[in-house]
């Protein structure tokens, strides 16, 4: 019985700081225009940073991506957890090598975890049809509305060909460079006004 109390406290616990996090990424008004233009200003150079250093850790990306009918990059895609998990994050669509909108990213999860993270994550839409799929959504769900495929590398050190020829593929880039095995299914991704 106290094992079951200890845990009910540690997940309301876990949640309440969720909660309190993502209350903290949703305080800009929607009628502060200086305050939407720094913030624009700021994803987009985020955004280029980090394909920037796609580029550098990953060979072929430089061409995957200019090749590709678009690409969403979210720059920091933060999380925590302590039995459920949550992460968020915001990016930007680039179409033509311009923005063309704002996303936010969420996902979250249960199981036996604790800590917290930072990483980049960016999907690639090698096709028109992905790209159409994904725009015209109201709210679109990796692995609902799309299998995306995460970017592996070969024996050779250079992308997977397989990888290269998937509609959706994804990038998750930490510190050390391209993360390995993970999974992009089940996060969250909409449309936000900055």
């Amino acid at each position: 019985m106290n094992t079951l109390k200890l845990r009910t406290v540690f997940t309301a616990a876990a949640l309440a700081a969720s909660s309190i996090a993502f209350v903290g990424c949703t305080t800009t008004r929607p009628d502060d225009n200086a305050s939407s233009a720094s913030s624009r200003t700021s994803i987009d150079a985020q955004v280029d940073a980090t394909l920037s250093k796609l580029y550098n850790a990953v060979p072929d990306s430089r061409e995957m991506v200019a090749k590709s009918k678009g690409v969403l990059v979210f720059p920091s895609v933060v999380g925590g957890s302590l039995g459920i998990g949550a992460e968020y994050g915001r990016g930007a669509l680039r179409v033509g090598n311009r923005t063309q909108a704002y996303y936010s990213t969420t996902a979250g999860s249960i199981g036996f975890q604790a800590g917290a993270h930072s990483r980049a994550v960016v999907y690639l839409f090698t096709t028109q049809e992905a790209l159409d799929k994904f725009r015209n959504s109201k709210g679109w769900t990796a692995g609902a509305d799309a299998s995306v495929a995460a970017a592996t590398m070969g024996a050779n050190g250079r992308i997977d060909t397989n990888t290269m020829r998937q509609p959706v593929v994804g990038f998750v880039l930490t510190n050390l460079g391209l993360e390995a095995g993970v999974s992009l299914q089940g996060a969250k991704i909409s449309e936000v006004r900055v």
